[in-house]
């Protein structure tokens, strides 16, 4: 049992003790910089349970935990504030509990549990993945190995959708305009190529309806009068019969745009255990549709739709299968999240998708309940906010997105340019820096967007994120390198993993080892709240800490006291150790030199 835990359980005995209250759980947490004491239990929260003085509660549990814990040492209560502070024998013994775990801060994956599903990307297939993907599959990914490290089996997966008007429009521009060019010819990615007749299509558009619009139709009729839409109309209905020649076409495209996600993906360090394709998916659903009509769940309209009335949960009604018998989204995702239990042992799933699909995914979710499915109850959206450029909106009908492979270039060359103006990685060679400077760029681009919170729009700004400073990936992936160097410097040998237990320690010692210890709740919290921030600001705070404890204490490699000595290079060791578990859970490489 950790250090906090045993202080945790303590405290409810104490509490069950004296006011013969159980409580399930006690709020502790580091106390503040400006209070004396190293960890603070919250009292307030216990006067749902316990009558009285909050102060006075709080003095006789302290004075208590002074009797019974071997650990406090002290006591402070200020108002509803128990602040403890421990002993440096506790901290040591803490820390050697830390250094025994190889596993530190993760939960094995326990065997006969049903794992959980995280989707995330999920993209259209008529043009280029681009840099709000990137947050979307930062995000998901990252969600995914952190739902991983609490113990459970996660399948990454993705819906493609490859299906749809918006695809025929880039099928039908390449037969008007491309004259058989393909990306071999070009020399350009598919999905690249696709995105240009996706763009291509929509500015010929826009010519017909402002030449319709000049010989005297409104608007709304010029833009359901123009010859390209009515084309593109008439292919969708030819893919949806099976016409050969159509279907031909739409898997050569599709399969020039899977190979250019698959590069996207390979240069991210991101990949899937399953994947869905709409044009499976999109009859799914039906059958469902009918059972519930059937058992009450939806009702028919007279023109033979079928309804769900959601009104007295605060929503509105829903239609889930249009008059003619055709699916609506809402059908192929009840469908969907229906088939993927049974292709996998999972009770839970992730959606990683933008916060203008909040409501729809409400919708989902509970009429998923409403038709009696256990495993409904375990599924979350993770919502994120979008992301612009300190130019502004993007738009991919236009042509005004940033692709996510020209991101993913411009945050190597932009890491090169930083590290070249302040002289670092001097030393060496020409393709290990290389190999640093795409580390780098990915590091700063991915932990920019994942040290916000998921819920919040962001602006991105690719030189601030590839600062050395501040709160940034590359200040975090150079703190690991800086490690490496002073445990090689040291020659430090990781197979004596044990710290002495008389040490005397310093503020600075303590501290490192405090944050050290809540690693592992802070993933834990991060996978409860569905919230990779967690991981990303603690470990920040954590390598701010470390740069204050190298900052303050002698130089670790000359200090004369061999046991000092050793005990500061493993906390060295396993601040990295840390720091390399942590960024691997958001999906982010560290340098071992920078």
């Amino acid at each position: 049992m950790g250090l906090l835990k045993n202080l945790e359980q303590t405290t409810i005995d104490i509490v069950e003790s004296i006011y013969d209250v159980r409580l399930e759980n006690v709020d502790i947490s580091l106390t503040r910089k400006d209070q004396s004491g190293d960890f603070t239990v919250m009292v307030f929260p216990m006067l749902r349970h316990i009558k009285g003085n909050p102060a006075a509660i709080g003095q006789q549990i302290g004075d208590q935990l002074l009797l019974e814990s071997d650990m406090v040492i002290e006591v402070e209560v200020i108002k509803g504030f128990l602040n403890l502070t421990l002993s440096q024998a506790a901290f040591l013994k803490e820390f050697n509990v830390m250094l025994e775990n190889e596993q530190f801060g993760k939960t094995t994956v326990k065997d006969n549990q049903p794992g959980a599903m995280v989707e995330f990307s999920s993209p259209n297939t008529n043009k280029p993945l681009h840099l709000g993907h990137i947050r979307n599959i930062v995000l998901g990914y990252s969600m995914a190995q952190i739902i991983e490290a609490t113990g459970k089996e996660v399948v990454k997966t993705q819906i493609i959708n490859d299906r749809g008007i918006h695809i025929c429009k880039s099928m039908l521009a390449w037969l008007k305009y491309g004259e058989g060019v393909t990306p071999q010819s070009r020399e350009v990615k598919g999905d690249k190529l696709v995105g240009d007749y996706y763009v291509k299509f929509d500015q010929e558009y826009k010519k017909e309806i402002a030449a319709l619009q000049a010989e005297g139709m409104t608007e709304e009729e010029a833009k359901k009068q123009a010859p390209s839409i009515l084309e593109a109309q008439e292919m969708l209905r030819k893919w949806e019969q099976g016409d050969e020649e159509t279907v031909r076409l739409w898997k050569m495209m599709n399969g020039w745009v899977y190979a250019g996600f698959d590069t996207t993906y390979r240069d991210l360090g991101v990949h899937f255990d399953s994947l869905y394709y709409e044009s499976d998916t999109y009859l799914l659903g039906k059958d469902v549709i009918a059972h519930g009509l059937n058992s009450g769940v939806f009702y028919k309209k007279d023109d033979g739709s079928v309804w769900i009335d959601l009104t007295e949960d605060g929503l509105d009604e829903k239609i889930v299968l249009r008059s003619d018998g055709t699916a609506v989204y809402m059908t192929q995702d009840i469908g969907t999240a229906v088939q993927r239990v049974r292709d996998h042992d999972i009770d839970s799933m992730v959606y990683t998708v933008g916060n203008e699909q909040d409501y729809h995914f409400k919708v989902l979710f509970l009429i998923l309940q409403k038709l009696g499915y256990a495993w409904a109850k375990n599924l979350y959206h993770l919502s994120y906010g979008m992301i612009e450029l300190p130019s502004g909106k993007m738009k991919s009908r236009e042509g005004t997105v940033v692709d996510a492979d020209d991101m993913i270039q411009e945050m190597t060359d932009t890491a090169r340019e930083i590290a070249q103006e302040q002289g670092k990685l001097e030393g060496l060679s020409t393709n290990e820096k290389e190999e640093l400077y795409r580390m780098i760029g990915l590091g700063a681009l991915k932990y920019f967007m994942l040290k916000i919170d998921p819920k919040k729009s962001m602006v991105f700004d690719p030189k601030e994120s590839v600062d050395f400073q501040g709160n940034t990936g590359p200040f975090i992936q150079y703190a690991h390198a800086r490690i490496q160097s002073i445990l090689k410097k040291a020659d430090f040998n990781s197979s004596d993993l044990n710290a002495a237990q008389d040490l005397t320690l310093t503020d600075k010692d303590v501290a490192v080892i405090k944050l050290l210890q809540q690693y592992p709740e802070t993933v834990e919290s991060a996978a409860r709240n569905y919230s990779p921030a967690l991981v990303a600001n603690y470990l920040f705070e954590l390598v701010k800490e470390f740069n204050s404890f190298y900052q303050n204490v002698p130089k670790i490699v000359e200090e004369q006291n061999e046991d000092l000595k050793h005990f500061r290079l493993l906390l060295c060791y396993k601040t990295a150790r840390v720091i390399k578990s942590g960024f691997g859970l958001l999906g982010i490489e560290v340098p071992d030199q920078m």
